[in-house]
């Protein structure tokens, strides 16, 4: 990739004198549609101190398929740290509102580490000598505002094709939050782990084995029961992982895991609250980042929450399964989640929706009525099967090992093999939902319209 030389609003000349121009028309990049999926998958580091744009900017990344934010840094003095911490590559410099005294923090970070991350930035300034300092910093492109959104996509399609994920696949991460207390979302996540890590004939992954590697991480920092259900003894649990001041690796992630007999492993709660509320949004973030790097799928149970420690996860997701039952209080809060992650930026159809206890009698709603006032379908749905789930919930087991022939059991089944060849499958995410008409807006302040 040339070197950014003379910047155009709309095209990229490099310093050879070859033009690229400003908008491939293939390549929609608008909310709502499905955007480019890169050839490989790429990791992204987003420097950005403006807040006002920062919602905006997440949604036009992972509106691009294959893309995953494993950082966000809103204080420039704490990039060092970012690009030890996290593994990636490519950085994302938005050098506004003040782009001078950004570039005297990110240039020589961006020169020391420029032979292994591939940096690129976004401002509103026209002047040279800044064009020139990213230039002899070694910023590859330099984009000015506004421009044709779907350059972006063209640009990180660049360097994935380059340098995407070092040559290597990245596991997929799957969130998995419940609408409401008592949803069953640790139940589900629980036996989702075990099924995709039992799934036969599986070549989508980081390993040539043929079965998926899997793990699953107890976000509930206070109150997880992801070992509890799986009658798991850890001696390790996230709360190591997160107090290591060096690099992660593969023998620490061999000591931390807990091995489940169906050949999912475990990353546990801490053992106790003042180690969860040591634990920051970033070592979590990092944590989960490591993981991806050397498991086929990670699974992460959370409770209901959009902290800070959620966002950084919700950054890296490649779905988002969002578990319910057909009660008005999950139902709503259901609603408000798909608002909040949509208004924040985040990538609706990465989410998918799982109804459970379906065929209880609700005494009101119906799964069609709800869908209705969702504005989207559900996209699983689980058999209402009380006894047998509480009692292997009880007995610290599986479906797949309590009651294997269970429709419940199957269930699992099919929601981990779905996910499991849509893992495989390279034609990428589906569309999303049509966008509010203030999402779009916000999204084109920071972009120039497509002519």
């Amino acid at each position: 990739m040339s070197s950014p030389g003379r910047i155009l609003r709309g095209q990229t000349v490099g310093v050879g004198g070859s033009a690229t121009a400003g908008g491939n028309r293939a390549l929609g990049f608008e909310r709502g549609r499905k955007g480019v999926v890169l050839s490989k998958t790429i990791r992204v580091i987003v420097v950005n101190t403006d807040e006002g744009v920062a919602a905006d900017l997440r949604a036009a990344l992972l509106s691009i398929g294959g893309v995953k934010i494993v950082a966000e840094v809103d204080e420039p003095a704490l990039l060092a740290q970012a690009l030890h911490q996290f593994p990636a590559e490519a950085l994302l410099v938005h050098l506004d509102p003040t782009p001078t005294a950004m570039m005297d923090v990110v240039a020589p970070l961006v020169e020391a580490n420029k032979d292994r991350i591939t940096a690129f930035a976004m401002t509103e300034d026209r002047d040279a000598e800044l064009v020139m300092r990213a230039m002899r910093a070694g910023m590859k492109e330099l984009l000015w505002k506004p421009f044709p959104p779907e350059q972006l996509a063209e640009i990180l399609n660049r360097i994935s094709a380059d340098k995407g994920a070092g040559g290597r696949r990245i596991g997929r991460l799957i969130t998995v939050v419940g609408a409401a207390g008592g949803t069953g979302a640790t139940t589900l996540s629980t036996n989702l782990a075990v099924e995709l890590a039992l799934v036969e004939e599986w070549y989508g992954g980081v390993s040539m084995q043929r079965k998926p590697r899997v793990a699953i991480v107890d976000m509930d920092f206070r109150f997880g029961q992801v070992a509890m259900q799986l009658d798991a003894q850890p001696t390790y649990t996230i709360a190591e992982l997160c107090d290591t001041v060096e690099a992660i690796d593969p023998a620490m992630i061999e000591r931390a895991m807990c091995k489940h007999e169906t050949g999912a492993q475990i990353l546990a709660r801490p053992n106790d609250f003042a180690e969860g509320e040591s634990i920051s949004a970033g070592q979590c973030a990092s944590v989960i980042a490591t993981l991806q790097e050397h498991y086929d799928f990670v699974v992460a149970d959370f409770p209901a929450r959009f902290d800070a420690t959620a966002n950084a996860v919700f950054d890296m997701a490649d779905i988002y399964l969002l578990n319910m039952q057909l009660l008005v209080p999950a139902v709503r809060n259901t609603d408000r989640m798909l608002h909040e992650l949509g208004r924040a930026g985040y990538a609706l159809d990465r989410v998918r929706l799982v109804c459970n206890r379906l065929g209880r009698d609700t005494g009101y709603l119906e799964k069609g009525d709800v869908e209705s006032t969702l504005k989207r379908k559900i996209d699983f749905v689980l058999p209402d099967d009380w006894k047998t789930s509480s009692t292997a919930v009880n007995m610290g087991q599986p479906l797949a090992t309590h009651a294997p022939k269970s429709r419940l059991r199957l269930a699992f089944r099919d929601i981990a093999i779905a996910l499991a060849g849509a893992a495989e499958d390279e034609s990428g995410p589906t569309a999303a939902p049509e966008p509010r008409d203030e999402e779009r807006k916000g999204l084109f302040a920071l972009f120039g319209s497509k002519k």
